[in-house]
């Protein structure tokens, strides 16, 4: 089974992929689709839109996880953007034929390191140990895509 996560964001869009069977993760990779803030949004999404798209395609994941969008009172603007590069996400993962969950960020972090609450750090930390990855997993948007996928390989494991 191969799951991808993605933690959407304009700047940087996380991407985790977790191949495993019924015992747990085998392997998995992990990056980043990095765009330049001096482009306008519409290029912004279109390359995320594209990057996101050619991959799923190469990649033939099962599942697909992305974190659902949430939008803090004191920055509005931020959650209406997300949500921009959130839709081009799910059109991207529903042009590739793969069944797409959405799972919120407090879930993925509770399955990952059995609190709702944990931080990025404690996040990070926690899928290193499911991965049994030897150092840091950087940028954060990437070990918080792969907590997504990992989140989203057990889940679907549960469901057999």
């Amino acid at each position: 089974m191969k799951v991808v996560g993605i933690d959407p964001g304009l700047a940087g869009t996380g991407v985790g992929v977790v191949y495993g069977d019924g015992t747990g993760p085998l392997s998995y990779s992990f990056g980043s689709i990095v765009t330049d803030s001096g482009d306008e949004l519409c290029v912004r999404l279109e390359q995320i839109y594209s990057k996101t798209l050619n991959f799923l395609r190469d990649q033939s994941p099962d599942l697909v996880v992305l974190e659902d969008i949430f939008s803090l009172g004191k920055y509005p603007g931020s959650g209406i953007t997300l949500g921009k590069v959130s839709g081009v996400l799910l059109l991207a993962a529903c042009q590739c034929g793969a069944a797409t969950k959405e799972l919120t960020v407090t879930e993925a972090k509770k399955v990952i390191s059995g609190t709702g609450s944990a931080d990025k750090h404690q996040v990070e930390k926690a899928v290193r140990y499911h991965l049994n990855h030897p150092g840091p997993i950087r940028p954060f948007h990437a070990s918080d895509a792969l907590a997504l996928a990992i989140a989203g390989f057990y889940r679907h494991i549960k469901q057999l």
